[in-house]
């Protein structure tokens, strides 16, 4: 072998030993920062399971103290209490899988009055103000996400299905650590005035919503806005508060205001009397802006709701019997302009106010069978452009089937006197199902 040669072979070893060492150098700094991860990443798992199980404890407290109250004296401040225990419940380890809540409503409907034919007196056929279809009906069926945002939000989305579209009806966020029991809301979401306009329909005891909500507020009130309320530290249940809107929704209809077309305020006060009974009573008022509503009315429209709930029921446990007598009187005022929505060259002033209540009772004696009774009623208006002699009224009775909070059975029978001439009796069959998490419902 030759020298020349001899010198390259040693070159050559010396280049691959240089090599390994560089090759088990980068190795080593691999293997640093693997493991400098992974002990990063068991301390934020570590630090994750005491959050999740301070979340556990806190929900668990939650509802200890639910239960406490539902064992006392305070009824009304435990179903508060109760409707809002998903909220806390949700932070312990489910923050980023949403709630998921869906409801089929079908039904039935059997009416003596063609729906096509069907004129309220003193009444505007507004959307929602009248009866639905005849025959088999899916209805309005409702598919709901909730959840928790982070630690100062709470989220709820909710689309409604019904006559093949697609509809938000609800899309909101909830603040939950403001202080002195303050609360934020903002989004679109159904108004807090009245008793019924907060709740979704499926929760309703009567297939239908009373004549004053079709009429005065085409079955219920919801729009884009901000709402601000305010829960009072005390025994007895006291809620003030006030909501901004849009101006979307009847009766306002196209508001205007710089964006602010309705204004409400609300109060309501409740408690308990003894261990067997326990009472709701409100004050609502909503304020419109209205540049053309349904109806043809342009000027200020002012609705005011006085509302009242008691429940009777043996130890306070309302889920396997019991009796809840609940009633809404409503106060519609118009000072404005009236312009016939099919010819708009006639027109006259609108300066009168409209009327309508309902008082319902419902007895449950079993935790499966309910039945109960409603009376609603109109008053019109006597003198503008909808002036009628004639006050509608409706009968209406039911029954009820609950296999489980999850479904149920309903057959009802109407006899409605929409005007002095027609008379509708009705009889609707509804099923009701509901799939997923299901929270609880309001008092």
């Amino acid at each position: 072998m030759t020298a020349n040669m001899t010198r390259k072979l040693c070159l050559l070893a010396v280049l691959a030993a240089l090599a390994g060492n560089a090759a088990a150098a980068t190795d080593k700094q691999r293997i640093a920062e693997l493991e400098a991860r992974i002990k990063a990443l068991e301390a934020s798992a570590a630090q994750l399971k005491v959050q999740a199980e301070q979340a556990s404890a806190a929900a668990e407290a939650a509802r200890a103290a639910i239960d406490e109250l539902k064992t006392g004296q305070d009824e009304t401040a435990a179903a508060m209490a109760e409707a809002a225990a998903p909220v806390a419940a949700a932070s312990s380890g489910n923050d980023f899988n949403p709630a998921i809540l869906l409801i089929l409503n079908g039904s039935y409907q059997s009416h003596s009055l063609d729906p096509e034919n069907y004129a309220r007196a003193g009444f505007a056929p507004v959307e929602g103000a009248g009866p639905e279809t005849r025959g088999l009906s899916l209805g309005e069926s409702e598919l709901s996400f909730s959840s928790n945002i982070d630690d100062k939000f709470y989220g709820q989305m909710t689309l409604a299905f019904g006559d093949g579209e697609v509809e938000v009806e609800e899309a909101y966020i909830d603040t939950t650590t403001l202080p002195h029991g303050l609360s934020l809301r903002a989004g679109r979401f159904f108004s807090n005035i009245g008793y019924l306009n907060s709740h979704h329909a499926h929760t309703d005891s009567f297939f239908d919503r009373p004549l004053a909500y079709q009429s005065l507020l085409a079955n219920q009130y919801g729009d884009d806005g901000v709402q601000l309320r305010w829960v009072a530290p005390t025994d007895l249940y006291l809620e003030v508060g006030a909501e901004l809107f849009a101006g979307n929704g009847f009766p306002a209809g196209g508001g205007n205001g710089n964006g602010v077309g309705t204004k409400t305020a609300f109060v309501h006060i409740g408690g308990d009397v003894g261990s067997d009974n326990a009472w709701l009573a409100g004050l609502s008022m909503l304020d419109a802006r209205t540049s053309g509503n349904d109806e043809g009315f342009s000027g200020k429209s002012r609705l005011y709701i006085a509302d009242a709930t008691w429940k009777w029921a043996p130890q306070g446990n309302f889920k396997d019997g019991g009796f809840t007598l609940r009633g809404e009187y409503l106060l519609d005022r118009r000072d404005g302009l009236y312009t016939d929505p099919s010819d708009p060259n006639i027109s006259s002033l609108w300066d009168g106010q409209r009327r309508g209540a309902y008082v319902e009772g419902v007895y449950r004696f079993s935790r499966f069978w309910e039945t109960g009774y409603r009376y609603d009623r109109l008053w019109a208006d006597r003198d503008g452009p909808y002036a009628s002699d004639y006050d509608p009224f409706r009968h209406s009775v039911m029954v009820t089937w609950r296999n489980s909070e999850f479904s149920l059975f309903r057959l009802q029978f109407s006899q409605d006197k929409p005007n002095d001439t027609d008379t509708d009796n009705a009889i609707y069959l509804q099923y009701q199902t509901s799939l997923g998490a299901h929270g609880a419902h309001k008092f």
